[in-house]
């Protein structure tokens, strides 16, 4: 059963499970009895693999703040892998 978050004017915010069916049903405040409402928070991700969470952090950041890949001062790279073709087309059998 899901964790929602609920935000009760008196007490402040809490956490309730409730199932799918329920979810749109008001909720009451454990403490004061009083009527809260459901807070919609971002999923917890605490129990995600490390590397699916790197990669959802580096989508939301890339949304802001693009990486700009550059090349190395002074040159191509590595070299290793890049073929020129001289301003010739490469043909088969020659």
């Amino acid at each position: 059963m899901p964790v929602y978050d609920f935000l009760c004017r008196d007490c402040g915010p809490f956490e309730q499970r409730r199932s799918f069916a329920e979810v749109g049903e008001p909720m009451v405040c454990p403490s004061c009895r009083g009527q809260a409402r459901r807070v919609y928070t971002m999923p917890n991700t605490k129990r995600m693999p490390g590397a699916l969470s790197s990669a959802m952090d580096r989508v939301e950041k890339s949304a802001h703040e693009p990486e700009v890949a550059q090349r190395p001062v002074g040159g191509t790279g590595s070299g290793k892998g890049h073929h020129h073709s001289h301003g010739r087309p490469w043909t088969l059998g020659h």
